[in-house]
């Protein structure tokens, strides 16, 4: 069996309510249920919560909410992780036999089913440890430069600053969206999402947007409608 788990604790702290605030319509949360749910490779959608809101919510739009998840694992200091594994953990001693694990964020509005489909079928051609969906950087991180607490400028790499933008190797950033792995590879201890056994999923820019703001959320919604409209969704 092959599950999604959403993670979505009711605290955040930056745009309250974020995991089932109104977007475009409907909670946000709907749009990574849905996303799961029309995944061919997806048999079940997990939401691990510590709200109750949200659990109502999420078991509305066809979401499973096995147990309401402690306080501890609720903080702002708690990382995805630990969550994935303990809501792991509870299923597989419920007698549930789970091969491919997706965590997908509750703030992943253009996530789609055919992204979720394409890097389950890149988890298994390639025998990698987690496969998660990225964004290049739009300029070249070597060439960042610093500000001092007096106004004063310094570069961030003094030994690329100079350098032509062709002639820097192209970074990448996590998107926010996606990170899949086989169950055993979630439970080990010191299994990490970021190394060389993982593999990223290349998205345009236009397609990624992180929602930690309210600028954030007003440009997202934007986007979004603009894509809408252009048939992408």
């Amino acid at each position: 069996m092959n599950i999604a788990i959403i993670p979505a604790r009711g605290g955040s702290k930056r745009i309250p309510r974020k995991n089932i605030r109104s977007f475009c319509g409907k909670p946000i949360i709907a749009y990574s249920i849905e996303a799961a749910k029309e995944s061919r490779h997806i048999d079940r959608i997990f939401v691990s919560t510590d709200d109750r809101e949200i659990a109502e919510i999420a078991q509305s739009h066809g979401a499973e909410v096995p147990f309401l998840r402690e306080a501890s694992l609720a903080d702002d200091n708690t990382g995805t992780t630990p969550v994935i594994r303990q809501t792991l953990k509870h299923l597989i001693d419920q007698g549930l036999s789970i091969d491919i694990c997706a965590c997908v964020y509750a703030t992943a509005p253009f996530l789609t089913s055919q992204l979720i489909d394409k890097a389950v079928e890149r988890l298994q051609k390639e025998n990698a440890g987690f496969v998660f969906t990225a964004n290049q950087f739009s300029f070249p991180i070597q060439r960042a430069l610093l500000e001092g607490p007096h106004g004063e400028v310094t570069a961030f790499s003094k030994e690329n600053i100079g350098k032509r933008s062709q002639d820097l190797v192209d970074t990448f950033h996590d998107a926010g969206q996606l990170y899949i792995a086989q169950s055993k590879t979630w439970l080990t201890p010191n299994a990490r999402v970021f190394s060389e056994h993982s593999r990223m999923i290349k998205l345009p820019s236009h397609l990624v947007q992180d929602i930690d703001t309210e600028e954030d959320w007003k440009r997202a919604e934007v986007m979004f409608k603009v894509l809408k409209e252009m048939g992408e969704y």
